[in-house]
């Protein structure tokens, strides 16, 4: 249960329960680490208003690789990211990293 807490004003509120687990990446499945970035899957630029826990390598994976249209055509679907064999390749890679592990990655040649 939430503890309660006053706030500067006095009005009592609930604190959020401490997080006793990391949430899950949204691409690669894997625990995240410290670091936890809240992406938007389908972008802000095209209307996406939901976001998703992912590892910065992911999400710059995922930068670096597809543009915004490409993006909003995926939606909410992380499944269909997997379908393709750049993304599949991406996951197999990272799925032995530490949960903290970054890299710079290429920008994919158009």
């Amino acid at each position: 249960m939430a503890k309660k807490s006053k706030d500067r004003w006095g009005i009592e509120e609930d604190e959020p329960e401490a997080a006793t687990e990391a949430p899950i990446c949204w691409l690669c499945g894997r625990v995240t680490g410290e670091t936890v970035v809240w992406h938007h899957p389908i972008p802000k630029s095209r209307g996406g208003r939901e976001t998703v826990p992912m590892h910065p390598v992911c999400q710059n994976f995922l930068i670096a690789n597809f543009t915004t249209s490409e993006l909003q055509r995926h939606g909410m679907d992380a499944g269909s990211l997997l379908a393709d064999p750049a993304v599949a390749k991406f996951v197999s890679w990272v799925a032995n990293k530490d949960p903290d592990f970054t890299a710079p990655l290429a920008r994919k040649q158009r």
